[in-house]
């Protein structure tokens, strides 16, 4: 069902501002290195206005990522501007010595989405939409057939 209310979603769902962003390092060591300071830019993370949920993922062969999201694009660059953040971009970009590449993606959520079942704020119902969201191109999207 088309809805702008996530207030049943989990917090990933209730967000409106995303990130993704990798690292890939140059090494085990410098992956070794920034455990640290990384340990403490996510305990920062996590205690910040805004924060709603994260998740790390790992590519062969040495490239560490982050996807979080965040209830405002404001809590989002609060984030960045965070003391441990800094500090671990700073570490990062010293040259090369570190890493070889990186990037980092801020994503904004459309107002409305989808929801279903328990996580629908205005009734707890399952069921299909009629239309499709429409296209750029289109005025009003094509009936859903079953």
């Amino acid at each position: 069902m088309r809805t702008t209310d996530f207030s049943k979603t989990p917090p990933q769902g209730q967000a409106t501002a995303m990130f993704v962003g990798a690292t890939r390092y140059r090494g085990l060591r410098s992956i070794l290195v920034l455990t640290l300071t990384w340990l403490r830019m996510v305990r920062d993370m996590r205690r910040m206005r805004g924060y709603c949920w994260h998740k790390v993922y790992y590519e062969f062969p040495l490239t560490l990522g982050t996807i979080a999201f965040f209830t405002d694009r404001d809590a989002l660059l609060a984030f960045a501007r965070s003391r441990h953040h800094r500090k671990l971009m700073i570490w990062v970009t010293e040259g090369a010595r570190h890493a070889t590449g990186g990037y980092i993606r801020l994503y904004c959520a459309d107002p409305a989405g989808y929801t279903n079942g328990v996580w629908r704020a205005e009734e707890n119902v399952m069921r299909h939409i009629p239309t499709f969201t429409p296209l750029s191109h289109e005025a009003v999207g094509p009936a859903v057939r079953r």
